[in-house]
């Protein structure tokens, strides 16, 4: 028996919508030669300038008035993901007016933004001393926690076939 022909175009649809690109990031003036230990070793430079940055969340917290995230910068890949499988890129703080929800903002989740340089921040990291770049953010993504640290995902499978009777038939396998 034949599926119905709205079936395929339906089975399509559905696997257009789950093979999407990732977020739409604003990156109009975007100096994408800046990277966090670069900012933290020459900030005055890079007072002011727009960057587009993401790695992985260590630590979240509320002020009164803004949330401030430490992360840790990793390379981004074409849709902008931080690839934690990558060598580090340094450290940065981003500040987020309002309020961000530490649950969702967890350690470990990976995190795209896209802000401005406002200064840089001394801090320790153990007994050693840092300097981190702070990011005012204008635009941010926190990616689905369905994947992991490393980077690996958890995805599925549509299967289009054809064939009649009895028989398996032929067709292809898609993965998103």
């Amino acid at each position: 028996m034949l599926p119905p022909p709205a079936l395929p175009l339906l089975l399509l649809l559905l696997l257009l919508n789950a093979c999407a690109s990732g977020p739409a990031f604003n990156t109009g003036g975007v100096d994408r030669s800046l990277t966090p230990r670069e900012v933290a070793s020459q900030p005055l430079p890079a007072m002011g300038r727009n960057v587009l940055w993401g790695g992985v969340i260590i630590r979240t917290r509320n002020l009164k008035d803004s949330t401030q995230i430490e992360m840790l910068a990793y390379p981004l890949d074409a849709s902008e993901r931080p690839q934690p499988s990558g060598t580090p890129l340094g450290r940065f703080i981003l500040e987020q007016r309002g309020y961000l929800e530490p649950a969702s903002y967890t350690e470990g989740r990976q995190l795209t933004v896209v802000g401005t340089v406002s200064g840089t921040r001394a801090a320790q990291i153990g007994e050693s001393d840092y300097n981190y770049p702070v990011i005012t953010a204008r635009q941010l993504h926190l990616w689905p926690a369905t994947f992991t640290r490393d980077g690996v995902g958890v995805g599925g499978f549509i299967g289009i076939g054809t064939g009649g009777g009895s028989s398996w038939g032929s067709g292809i396998s898609i993965g998103f």
